[in-house]
């Protein structure tokens, strides 16, 4: 992917664990086949040394707290340089 003008990558959780703390399930989001979007084995740190000019999360879950405006979470991963897809969004490369 190093050297894409743009990715779109699953972000369906935030942490691995999301849906058990919320009591929404007693599975993980890597027993669902999910990769979290943080921690030291999640889509921020393994994209973190790859130039991608777009990056681009899709199909979060209602339980992420990037979809919260004002988050720390969401704060992160822009940050990282993330863009976080939301209903209506426009991509122009």
């Amino acid at each position: 992917m190093h050297g894409a003008d743009a990715v779109f990558f699953d972000g369906t959780l935030w942490r691995d664990d999301e849906m058990v703390r919320a009591g929404l399930g007693q599975k993980t989001g890597k027993r669902m086949g999910h990769m979290s979007m943080s921690g030291p084995n999640g889509t921020l740190a393994a994209f973190a040394d790859l130039y991608i000019s777009q990056k681009n999360f899709v199909h979060m879950n209602n339980t992420n707290p990037v979809l919260r405006p004002t988050s720390p979470e969401k704060a992160e991963a822009e940050a990282a340089g993330w863009i976080i897809g939301h209903d209506g969004m426009e991509i122009v490369l």
